[in-house]
C-alpha cells in the first residue's frame, strides 16, 4: 500500500499530501464548485468558460478532486467529464423534459419522504452531493443546498414511517446520504431500525464512484449495526472502476452489506455494446452486482443524454447473447407519473411509442417498438 506521507503529483493538487488526498473531508471541502475554480484547474481564462456560468446558475456544479483526476479534462468528449461538467444544452435544448417527471413531490406525505409503493418509501435526507451528475433525475433540488437537512426534518420522516405499519423497507437517498456525518447517519438509520415493522434498509449513494475515501472502517462499522441493509451505487463507465473504488466496495461487502449497481444509459458516454460489456464485466470482478440499467429519465436539463429506447434494446440484445448472466442487469424505464419501472426487452408486455417530440408513451399491449 502506498505511503500516506507522499505528496500528490496530480495537477492542480501537486504538493497535497497523500494523507490529505485520502481524507474524504478534505476531498469534500476542496470540491470544484464555481466556474472560476474550474477555470483555474483547467488553466483557462475565466472568460473562456463564461458559457458555463448561466448553466451553473440553474444547475450548480460540483466535482471532487478525486473524480476530476480520473478524467481527461481537456477532452470535451471524455465520458467522465461529460457526466459532471456543465453543458449549455442543459438549458438550451429540450424535448419536453420536466423538473419532476416521476412526480415525487406529489407523493410526499411529509417533506422529503416519497411514499409511492405500499411497502416501501424513499427518504431524501439531503440535497447535497459530492459530485453533481448532470443527468440526475433530481436536478430540481440542487439549489436547495443543506437548508432542510436538520434533525427535525428527518424526525418527521421517522414519525411518518413509525405510524405507517405497512412500510417494511426504507430507501435512504438524496442527494447523497454519505455526504452527512457518521453520527447523523447512525442516528437516522438507528431510528428507522427501532421501528418494529421496518425490516430492511437500503442506501443509495454514488460516493464509491466519486469519493471512495468516504468509505471508512468507522462508516462500515456504523452501517453493519443496521443490517439487513443493502447498498446501491452507480458506476456508469469502466473508467470509474479504479482500485480506490474497488477497495471502497470491498469494505462495504466485508461489513456484510450487498452492493448492487444502477447504471444509467447515457448518450455519448456508455450507449454502445463494448462500453457496457466492459462496465458489467468490471463490476463482476469487484463483486458488485449489475442490478439495473436505467433509460435516462425525461428530466428537464437532461434531454441531450437520452437515447432512443429501441437503441437501448438493440444494445441489450447483444449483451444478453454474449456475456454471462451474472453480468446482465435489467434494462428498465421509470415511467413518468410515478407509475413504476417498466422492463424493456423484445417481447415485453409494454409498448413504447415515440412521439415526434422525442417523448415515449408506455402501455401494456404488444411489443416494444
Amino acid at each position: 500500500m502506498e505511503s500516506r506521507n507522499r505528496t500528490i503529483s496530480i495537477s492542480p493538487w501537486r504538493g497535497v499530501s497523500s494523507k490529505e488526498w485520502h481524507d474524504w473531508e478534505w476531498q469534500y471541502r476542496n470540491r470544484i464548485r464555481t466556474i472560476p475554480q474550474l477555470a483555474g484547474v483547467l488553466k483557462e481564462a475565466p472568460a473562456a468558460l463564461k458559457k458555463y456560468q448561466t448553466v451553473a446558475r440553474s444547475y450548480p456544479f460540483s466535482v471532487t478532486p478525486y473524480y476530476f483526476s480520473l478524467m481527461n479534462a481537456a477532452d470535451d468528449n471524455d465520458p467522465l467529464r461529460r457526466q459532471c461538467f456543465p453543458d449549455e444544452r442543459e438549458i438550451s435544448f429540450s424535448l419536453g423534459g420536466v423538473a419532476d417527471p416521476l412526480e415525487e413531490e406529489r407523493d410526499m406525505p411529509v417533506s422529503g419522504l416519497v411514499h409511492r409503493y405500499r411497502d416501501r418509501c424513499v427518504a431524501i435526507v439531503t440535497h447535497m452531493c459530492a459530485t453533481y451528475c448532470r443527468h440526475c433525475n433530481r436536478k430540481r433540488i440542487w439549489r436547495k443546498g443543506g437548508i432542510e437537512e436538520t434533525r427535525g426534518y428527518m424526525e418527521r420522516m421517522v414519525d411518518y414511517v413509525s405510524k405507517t405499519k405497512h412500510i417494511r423497507e426504507v430507501i435512504v437517498s438524496g442527494g447523497d446520504p454519505l455526504t452527512m456525518k457518521d453520527g447523523i447517519l447512525d442516528w437516522f438509520l438507528g431510528s428507522l431500525r427501532s421501528i418494529p415493522h421496518v425490516e430492511v434498509l437500503r442506501i443509495g449513494s454514488r460516493v464509491p464512484v466519486v469519493m471512495p475515501m468516504r468509505i471508512t472502517r468507522k462508516l462500515c462499522d456504523t452501517l453493519r449495526k443496521h443490517r439487513p441493509l443493502w447498498f446501491n451505487t452507480q458506476f456508469n463507465h469502466p473508467n470509474e472502476i479504479t482500485p480506490e473504488a474497488a477497495h471502497a466496495c470491498e469494505m462495504i461487502l466485508e461489513a456484510g452489506i450487498p452492493v448492487s449497481n444502477q447504471s444509467v444509459l447515457l448518450r455519448g458516454i456508455n450507449d454502445n455494446y463494448e462500453t457496457l460489456r466492459d462496465l458489467f464485466y468490471g463490476l463482476q470482478r469487484i463483486s458488485v452486482r449489475p442490478y439495473y440499467l436505467f433509460q435516462c429519465d425525461p428530466v428537464k436539463g437532461t434531454d441531450h443524454f437520452r437515447t432512443e429506447v429501441r437503441s437501448g434494446i438493440k444494445i441489450m440484445e447483444k449483451i444478453w447473447g454474449n456475456i454471462s448472466g451474472l453480468c446482465v442487469p435489467q434494462y428498465v424505464s421509470d415511467i413518468p407519473g410515478g407509475k413504476g419501472k417498466c422492463p424493456l426487452y423484445p417481447g415485453s408486455p409494454f409498448r413504447a411509442m415515440a412521439r415526434e417530440t422525442g417523448e415515449y408513451i408506455f402501455d401494456r399491449t404488444g411489443e416494444v417498438n
